[in-house]
């Protein structure tokens, strides 16, 4: 067994003795930039839908949305099994899952717009109004509150000059509580976007949050 102590940077178990950097981990430099249309229809259904820039007023499954909307119909045996999918595209084009946007993948999939209110609003992945560029979930479930996760989202609400639930100022951060993001053994988890940082602490805060707006501006 190697000597040398296990450590985790805070997004994805680079442990060891290796030392890769985050696109090398998540693949983010052999994947690049992602087709909009979702490349093959085997995967896309299963893209990343909470991304930095969103629209309220994007006009929904058109251009290559609309083709990768005919792919992921082609997965399933009836349209209502295409349900969560097509939520997915609504929230990365708009950021979140308005009543309007519900009715409206109502329609396309052939169902009541009740059904499909009652599966939107079931899922707590799913934002029923906007949020900021970055929405920040903090685990504030058991494992994550023993080791300190109160004072990591009050750090991330001082940081960001937000109340809890409240988009700040410049639209940039919306932070929020989570019930459980399934990293117990790396306490605090937090969720930012489509991305998870573990073992984050309240003097980690600074630095994500100065990382995130760099992010904003060369508008990554």
């Amino acid at each position: 067994m190697s000597d040398v102590p296990l450590k985790n940077p805070g997004w994805a178990g680079n442990t060891g003795e290796f030392d890769l950097t985050e696109e090398e981990v998540r693949g983010e430099d052999f994947i690049g930039e992602r087709p909009l249309h979702g490349g093959h229809s085997s995967v896309s259904a299963t893209m990343p839908y909470m991304l930095i820039e969103k629209n309220p007023e994007a006009e929904l499954f058109e251009g290559e949305y609309q083709e990768r909307l005919k792919k992921i119909l082609t997965r399933y045996p009836k349209k209502r099994a295409a349900l969560l999918p097509v939520l997915s595209m609504v929230q990365e084009l708009r950021g979140h899952v308005s009543p309007e946007s519900m009715d409206r993948v109502a329609e396309l999939l052939d169902l009541s717009p009740a059904y499909v209110r009652g599966v939107a609003t079931f899922y707590t992945m799913y934002n029923k109004r906007p949020v900021g560029r970055h929405l920040v979930q903090v685990c504030t479930n058991i494992s994550c509150n023993l080791c300190g996760a109160d004072e990591v989202l009050a750090a991330f609400l001082e940081c960001t000059s937000t109340e809890l639930g409240e988009t700040s100022e410049d639209g940039d951060f919306t932070v929020i509580e989570a019930e459980c993001l399934a990293a117990c053994g790396f306490p605090t988890c937090v969720q930012i976007n489509s991305r998870y940082f573990e073992n984050v602490t309240p003097a980690d805060i600074p630095k994500i949050v100065e990382h995130l707006r760099a992010q904003v501006k060369k508008g990554d």
